[in-house]
């Protein structure tokens, strides 16, 4: 496994040169992908800044902080050239990733005035009140809308609101706002906002986080984007805002999309053509794809022609139709589609050199011991390398139910690269026998029961879409919550007898009408790396124990009967025998945000102990 990466302090404030001002805080590399990434909130100290979208703060990305890392069937997926690793560098005389302050409302705790940081006439690079010299305090509340829309809250139509219609004022005053605490609680209702005017009467927060209290004073999205500064003016989008807490999950949510490096393109060697693929394309033989070449390279080539147009050959097949052809999950599936045929396929090491970034293969114990569980084709994935990439952001929206249009675009203009990280680690394939897999799934119990998990989720998914035709279909299916709750169960075994922390694992899934596989690997830039640890409990023998010890932990959970029981639970009862005391993860390491699981497709209940698909593994 790699080091952990250095860690880069954040400039602070929206127009000014970042090297003009004082550097505030520090992240990790991996968190300004996951975390902190373009448009998100962060907490510096006493202060509040909104990272700078891409074609704002390019120049922080520079290779000497920000290097290039490649991996074209992802690339091609997005529609980009390459990517780029968040800066990262303890030089202080270099940039950072660069950040605005956001929200711009603060309040000071002596004098309680409530307006614009720049009017408390603070001393050059401090956060702090003129008057009184203390920490100002930025606002706890944001508003933000599903286009991905972000503003201050209205504080001044908040306090001036007509009490008997609902709607805000419409005539500006003179006053002066002022937010105080009563101390009296911890809830909005202590905390008090009012105007020197006195037009209108002191008020609490108390309902500001209503559905439809914005929306009752008259006010629509503006459609504001701070993270793009000053120089992207703001549409009115027209959509209602929502008060959100400046610190709330809801208010950004990564939309990431990953691949695994497979051959042909896992050693490296086509990278130098990376931003040459497209144009490469476009060249049907073999002579035309000469010609270009020779025209841009003066000297010698990268890599033979042979090897151009076997890489052609493998872009083609996975994306025959290009730009033109499928939609985006379509191609997506189809780039799964590809990594489940090289894992059943394998790599092995002896056949390639060291600069291989894929190497899989065949256990060497007998893999027959396996057969009554109805595992099959375990694979020990020794070495394997995984880019993630940023794609765009969403606000008030689980990433589970993003759609094209509310996904919000890292900068105001077309990019051709990505911010992404690359986490290197080692992993274990199994599949499900597809003919014992097939007889269960047309079990009619185990039809009803994934029924009832995809009619909630697929409700979920109207609900948050909006428009109907932007609905995606729920992905549950019989042997995808299977494959979904086998490997959180084989994660929480591995954490025991592996002795890694469930969450330095991570699923991925293959769970199709051809794949009923699921990967388990170690992909984190932390220490918990590649130690070979986990690739050892592959071998039929140590797989068959740990699926055997899995299976019957998942049988009972400390929360049955209830667990058992429940008829819904989870996100708007995405889940059945589900719950965090027995085989719910940690958000990184589940590819669907702890959604679509049912230990009674594993076990049975104690009513149909037939219906889980190891039900005989705990027969007497």
């Amino acid at each position: 496994m790699t080091p952990p990466p250095a860690r880069r302090r954040r400039a602070a404030e929206g127009g000014t040169p970042a090297h003009n001002l004082p550097r505030r805080g520090a992240v990790r590399r991996a968190q300004a992908i996951t975390t902190y990434g373009v448009g998100s909130l962060i907490a510096v100290d006493h202060e509040s800044f909104i990272v700078s979208g891409l074609d704002h703060a390019e120049d922080s990305w520079r290779a000497g902080e920000a290097p290039r890392i490649h991996e074209r069937r992802l690339a091609r997926l997005l529609d980009v050239s390459y990517f780029r690793l968040p800066p990262a560098s303890d030089d202080d005389s270099k940039d950072g990733m660069r950040g605005r302050r956001f929200p711009l409302m603060h309040s000071c705790p002596e004098c309680t005035e409530l307006q614009r940081h720049r009017d408390f006439n603070p001393p050059q690079g401090r956060s702090v009140c003129g008057t009184c010299e203390v920490e100002l305090v930025p606002s706890r509340f944001v508003v933000a809308c599903a286009a991905g829309h972000l503003g201050e809250f209205p504080y001044w139509h908040w306090v001036h609101r007509s009490t008997e219609r609902g709607a805000a004022a419409t005539v500006q005053c003179d006053g002066k706002l002022r937010l105080r605490s009563s101390g009296r609680t911890s809830s909005l209702r202590s905390i008090l906002v009012s105007c020197t005017c006195e037009q209108a009467p002191e008020v609490s927060m108390e309902g500001s986080f209503r559905k439809n209290a914005l929306k009752d004073l008259g006010l629509r999205c503006q459609g504001t984007r701070p993270w793009l500064g000053t120089s992207a003016p703001a549409v009115e989008c027209g959509l209602p805002l929502r008060t959100l807490q400046r610190g709330s999950s809801a208010v950004w949510q990564p939309v990431l999309k990953s691949a695994l490096s497979i051959p042909p393109w896992s050693d490296g060697r086509a990278d130098p053509l990376a931003e040459h693929w497209e144009k490469l394309r476009k060249h049907k033989d073999r002579t035309a794809v000469e010609g270009y070449l020779d025209a841009i390279f003066d000297d010698e080539w990268p890599i033979s022609l042979d090897e151009v147009m076997t890489l052609l050959d493998a872009e083609r097949e996975e994306d025959p139709d290009g730009e033109a052809g499928p939609s985006f999950d379509h191609r997506y599936r189809a780039l799964r589609n590809k990594e489940y045929e090289r894992l059943r396929s394998g790599n092995d090491e002896s056949e390639h050199s060291r600069d291989e970034q894929f190497v899989c293969e065949t256990p060497l114990g007998d893999q027959s011991v396996l057969a009554p569980l109805g595992v099959t084709g375990p694979m020990l994935v020794k070495k394997l390398r995984e880019v993630r990439a940023l794609k765009a952001f969403t606000r008030l929206a689980d990433p589970e139910s993003t759609t094209d249009a509310k996904e919000m675009p890292l900068s105001g203009s077309p990019m051709h690269w990505l911010p992404a990280m690359e986490v290197r680690g080692e992993g274990v394939f199994l599949r499900l026998d597809e003919d014992r897999l097939g007889t269960w799934e047309k079990a009619a119990a185990v039809a009803a029961r994934t029924e009832r998990m995809r009619t909630a989720h697929q409700r979920v998914l109207e609900e948050r879409a909006g428009d109907p035709s932007l609905v995606v279909p729920s992905p549950a299916t019989p042997r995808m919550v299977l494959l979904h709750t086998l490997a959180h169960v084989l994660i929480n075994e591995w954490s025991l007898e592996a002795g890694y922390p469930a969450a330095a694992l991570r699923e991925r899934l293959y769970a199709a009408d051809d794949m009923a596989g699921v990967l388990i690997y170690t992909a984190t830039s932390d220490s918990a790396g590649s130690l070979g640890g986990l690739v050892a409990q592959g071998e039929p023998e140590l797989l068959d124990r740990t699926v055997r010890s899995a299976v019957h932990r998942a049988e009972w959970c400390s929360s049955d009967p209830l667990c058992m029981e429940t008829e819904a639970s989870g996100t708007g009862g995405t889940n059945l025998a589900a719950c965090h005391a027995c085989v719910m993860l940690p958000e990184t390491s589940c590819e669907h945000n702890n959604i679509l699981l049912d230990r009674a497709l594993l076990v049975g209940t104690p009513e149909e102990p037939t219906l889980g698909f190891f039900g005989a593994v705990l027969a007497p």
